[in-house]
Protein backbone atom coordinates (compact mmCIF):
# COMPACT_ATOMS: atom_id res chain seq x y z
CA UNK A 1 0.00 0.00 0.00
CA UNK A 2 1.19 3.20 -0.53
CA UNK A 3 0.52 5.76 1.92
CA UNK A 4 1.97 9.66 1.54
CA UNK A 5 2.25 12.64 3.80
CA UNK A 6 1.16 15.94 2.73
CA UNK A 7 1.56 19.30 4.67
CA UNK A 8 -0.93 21.74 4.78
CA UNK A 9 0.25 23.13 7.54
CA UNK A 10 3.42 25.00 9.14
CA UNK A 11 2.87 24.56 12.56
CA UNK A 12 4.70 21.91 13.77
CA UNK A 13 7.65 19.31 11.90
CA UNK A 14 7.22 16.01 12.32
CA UNK A 15 9.12 12.76 12.10
CA UNK A 16 7.66 11.53 8.51
CA UNK A 17 8.83 7.98 8.52
CA UNK A 18 7.49 7.25 12.08
CA UNK A 19 3.89 8.55 10.84
CA UNK A 20 3.79 6.80 7.67
CA UNK A 21 5.26 3.49 9.23
CA UNK A 22 2.21 3.86 11.81
CA UNK A 23 -0.46 5.22 9.28
CA UNK A 24 0.43 1.95 7.29
CA UNK A 25 0.30 -0.52 10.40
CA UNK A 26 -3.12 1.50 11.25
CA UNK A 27 -4.22 0.67 7.48
CA UNK A 28 -3.55 -3.42 8.05
CA UNK A 29 -5.73 -3.11 11.37
CA UNK A 30 -8.47 -1.58 9.71
CA UNK A 31 -8.36 -3.23 6.24
CA UNK A 32 -9.10 -7.02 8.55
CA UNK A 33 -12.31 -5.22 8.98
CA UNK A 34 -13.26 -5.18 5.25
CA UNK A 35 -10.66 -7.47 3.63
CA UNK A 36 -13.41 -7.34 0.16
CA UNK A 37 -11.33 -3.80 -0.27
CA UNK A 38 -8.46 -4.13 -1.78
CA UNK A 39 -6.87 -0.25 -0.74
CA UNK A 40 -4.03 0.84 -2.72
CA UNK A 41 -3.31 4.19 -1.84
CA UNK A 42 -3.78 7.05 1.07
CA UNK A 43 -3.37 10.17 1.41
CA UNK A 44 -2.53 11.28 4.61
CA UNK A 45 -2.64 14.88 5.20
CA UNK A 46 -1.82 17.31 7.96
CA UNK A 47 -3.85 20.43 8.31
CA UNK A 48 -4.70 22.60 11.47
CA UNK A 49 -7.78 24.63 12.78
CA UNK A 50 -8.63 25.55 8.94
CA UNK A 51 -10.22 22.29 8.77
CA UNK A 52 -13.20 24.02 9.92
CA UNK A 53 -13.65 25.49 6.14
CA UNK A 54 -13.55 21.70 4.82
CA UNK A 55 -16.44 20.65 7.76
CA UNK A 56 -18.65 23.64 7.35
CA UNK A 57 -17.63 23.00 2.85
CA UNK A 58 -18.60 18.96 2.85
CA UNK A 59 -20.50 18.30 6.53
CA UNK A 60 -22.44 22.19 6.85
CA UNK A 61 -21.17 21.96 10.44
CA UNK A 62 -19.05 25.11 10.87
CA UNK A 63 -16.47 24.30 13.52
CA UNK A 64 -13.24 22.71 14.20
CA UNK A 65 -13.01 18.97 13.86
CA UNK A 66 -10.26 16.72 14.61
CA UNK A 67 -10.38 14.42 11.73
CA UNK A 68 -12.46 13.83 7.86
CA UNK A 69 -12.14 11.19 5.81
CA UNK A 70 -12.89 10.61 2.77
CA UNK A 71 -12.66 7.19 0.54
CA UNK A 72 -12.80 6.84 -3.04
CA UNK A 73 -13.04 3.06 -3.31
CA UNK A 74 -14.40 2.80 -7.08
CA UNK A 75 -10.74 4.59 -7.74
CA UNK A 76 -8.27 1.71 -7.11
CA UNK A 77 -9.54 2.04 -3.73
CA UNK A 78 -7.82 5.19 -2.33
CA UNK A 79 -8.33 7.42 0.42
CA UNK A 80 -7.65 10.92 2.21
CA UNK A 81 -7.48 11.25 5.89
CA UNK A 82 -7.40 15.13 6.97
CA UNK A 83 -5.62 15.41 10.47
CA UNK A 84 -5.67 18.94 12.62
CA UNK A 85 -2.87 18.54 13.76
CA UNK A 86 -3.27 21.62 15.73
CA UNK A 87 -5.99 20.43 17.57
CA UNK A 88 -4.08 16.55 18.25
CA UNK A 89 -1.23 18.78 19.99
CA UNK A 90 -3.67 20.46 22.12
CA UNK A 91 -5.86 18.35 23.36
CA UNK A 92 -2.61 15.46 23.49
CA UNK A 93 -1.61 17.67 25.72
CA UNK A 94 -4.19 17.38 28.67
CA UNK A 95 -4.99 14.01 27.92
CA UNK A 96 -2.50 10.97 27.08
CA UNK A 97 0.36 12.70 25.03
CA UNK A 98 0.14 14.46 21.67
CA UNK A 99 1.56 11.44 19.94
CA UNK A 100 -0.79 9.51 21.29
CA UNK A 101 -3.85 11.75 20.40
CA UNK A 102 -2.73 12.43 16.89
CA UNK A 103 -2.50 8.27 16.38
CA UNK A 104 -5.99 8.28 17.70
CA UNK A 105 -7.04 10.96 15.27
CA UNK A 106 -5.07 8.69 12.40
CA UNK A 107 -6.94 5.67 13.27
CA UNK A 108 -10.42 7.49 13.76
CA UNK A 109 -9.77 8.96 10.09
CA UNK A 110 -8.47 5.48 8.95
CA UNK A 111 -11.73 3.59 10.47
CA UNK A 112 -14.01 5.89 8.52
CA UNK A 113 -12.66 4.74 5.16
CA UNK A 114 -14.09 1.28 5.81
CA UNK A 115 -17.41 2.56 6.61
CA UNK A 116 -17.16 2.96 9.95
CA UNK A 117 -19.77 4.86 11.58
CA UNK A 118 -20.16 7.42 14.77
CA UNK A 119 -23.39 8.92 14.34
CA UNK A 120 -24.83 7.58 17.39
CA UNK A 121 -23.81 7.42 20.92
CA UNK A 122 -23.63 4.16 20.70
CA UNK A 123 -21.61 3.82 16.97
CA UNK A 124 -19.25 6.32 18.51
CA UNK A 125 -17.96 4.69 22.04
CA UNK A 126 -17.71 1.47 19.65
CA UNK A 127 -15.92 2.98 17.18
CA UNK A 128 -13.33 4.42 19.82
CA UNK A 129 -13.28 1.59 22.11
CA UNK A 130 -11.55 -0.87 18.83
CA UNK A 131 -9.12 2.72 17.97
CA UNK A 132 -8.49 3.02 21.38
CA UNK A 133 -6.99 -0.80 21.23
CA UNK A 134 -5.03 -0.22 18.11
CA UNK A 135 -3.40 2.99 19.28
CA UNK A 136 -2.80 0.93 22.75
CA UNK A 137 -1.16 -2.37 20.96
CA UNK A 138 0.87 0.37 18.62
CA UNK A 139 2.14 2.01 21.44
CA UNK A 140 3.01 -1.24 23.76
CA UNK A 141 4.21 -3.67 21.18
CA UNK A 142 5.33 -1.36 18.28
CA UNK A 143 6.64 2.08 19.87
CA UNK A 144 5.54 3.79 16.27
CA UNK A 145 6.36 7.35 17.92
CA UNK A 146 7.15 10.14 19.05
CA UNK A 147 5.71 11.47 15.61
CA UNK A 148 5.95 15.81 16.82
CA UNK A 149 9.33 16.90 16.55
Amino acid sequence: MKVELLHQQDLFAFHEERVLGYAEWIMEQVRALRPEIDWQELSLIFTDDRIRELNHQWFGKDTVTDVISFAYPGFEATGEVIVNVQQAREEGQLRESPDHELALYIAHGCHHLMGAEDATPAQKTAMLSLESQWVDQAFSHHQPGPFFK
